[in-house]
């Protein structure tokens, strides 16, 4: 209010805008169809129904090992450069742009329409009579959505590792082969960034066996990831008609829900199509691990080689210094002498005989000789000097 009386209207508030943090995520359903999504965790979280601890399994920016976590309704997948959340209906991967992850996408946009194809022709049948037969075999061996999505990534990662492998095989034999001939400053510190190249590479393949071994050896984790099966198992059963009658017995009543839990337990412990699967990649990535253990074990070989090259030539070396050491023996003899007899000293024997002083450097120069041979002679007795 003014000072005349008169009403001020207020001013308007400042609206504040709260910028969400977005990521950006690729997203395919069973039919193949994908779709790109930038949204938040919180988005995430509601969408597939996980903590956010587990978000923060396939964080980027976060160093976690890789890991494969079956949680209730969906899958958190975190395999080097792969990092996606799988449900029994859709998956939803990370990083779309980076381009270790783009072949990933395109084998999925491949293989997922293939086993959709049958299912959208079973409201065909009359139409086409041949396609029946086609696709009863094709819902007899189609595996889970998510065991589809998870062949996939692991495919994926196996070959992607096989082949930083193999790259790695074809620059370090031939660096290791220059290094023997030529042992240098340049070819050593090659070989260094080699080794140290190799050693990151061996935990990240460690890591993924480490981890499909760990799965292979919990049945129940292998159950966790039956994302199918436990959506299949919640759903509510209705019965109808005559067999409602069976429920007013309480004796009937218990024997049925017995038997029924008994079936779920016996589905739910029934992991064989699973285990198949992680042991075909299990057995790959073995191998990729044996390649890197067998050329970890040419480089140590190498190592010794050198070791033992450097080793003689040090052998050598000792060899010349006592060999320089002895003449210098000698010859620190030999100066003494002709060092005292070439003082200005005069001498009885040397006034009459000019000549003896000769024979004094002939006798001194003999001596020495004989004492250098000597300290040679006793070296190689005793295998301090090569024959």
């Amino acid at each position: 209010m003014a000072r005349d009386g008169s009403v001020v209207p207020a001013e308007p508030q400042a609206t504040v805008v709260v910028k969400k943090k977005t990521r950006s995520w690729v997203l395919f359903d069973a039919t193949g169809q994908g779709s790109m999504l930038d949204i938040g965790k919180h988005e995430i979280m509601q969408r597939v129904q996980i903590h956010a601890r587990d978000l923060r399994i396939i964080d980027p920016f976060l160093s976690y090992p890789s890991t494969i976590l079956g949680r209730e309704k969906a899958i958190v997948l975190n395999l080097e450069h792969i990092k996606a959340i799988i449900t029994a209906e859709e998956v939803l991967l990370r990083d779309p742009t980076d381009e270790n992850v783009v072949p990933v996408i395109e084998e999925l946009r491949r293989r997922l329409p293939q086993v959709s194809f049958f299912q959208q022709q079973q409201g065909d049948d009359k139409e086409y009579p041949g396609v029946q037969h086609d696709i009863e075999v094709a819902e007899e061996d189609e595996s889970p959505f998510e065991f589809r999505v998870l062949e996939v990534a692991l495919e994926a990662i196996c070959s992607f590792l096989a082949a930083r492998t193999t790259e790695l095989e074809m620059a370090v034999y031939p660096a290791l082969d220059e290094l023997t001939s030529k042992i240098s400053s340049r070819n050593l510190d090659r070989v260094r960034k080699l080794k140290s190249a190799m050693n990151r590479l061996t935990g990240r393949v460690q890591k993924v066996r480490d981890e499909l071994e760990q799965l292979l050896d919990d049945d129940e984790d292998m159950a966790d990831l039956y994302l199918s099966r436990k959506a299949g198992s919640s759903s509510p059963v209705t019965e109808s008609g005559p067999a409602n009658s069976f429920a007013t017995s309480p004796r009937i009543g218990s024997k049925i829900s017995r038997a029924s839990m008994a079936t779920v337990r016996v589905d739910e412990n029934d992991v064989e199509e699973l285990e198949m699967l992680l042991e075909a990649y299990f057995m790959q990535i073995d191998g990729t691990l044996n390649k890197l253990t067998t050329l970890k074990e040419y480089i140590d070989d190498t190592e010794d080689y050198i070791n033992i090259q450097l080793d003689s030539h040090r052998n050598q070396l000792i060899q010349l210094d006592l060999i320089l050491s002895s003449g210098t023996l000698c010859l620190s003899i030999f100066a003494l002498v002709t060092s005292i007899f070439g003082m200005n000293i005069p001498y009885t024997w040397n006034s009459n005989h000019g000549y003896m002083f000769k024979w004094v450097l002939t006798v001194t120069a003999l001596c020495s000789t004989i004492i250098f041979l000597v300290i040679i002679a006793y070296a190689r007795k005793k295998g301090l000097v090569g024959s």
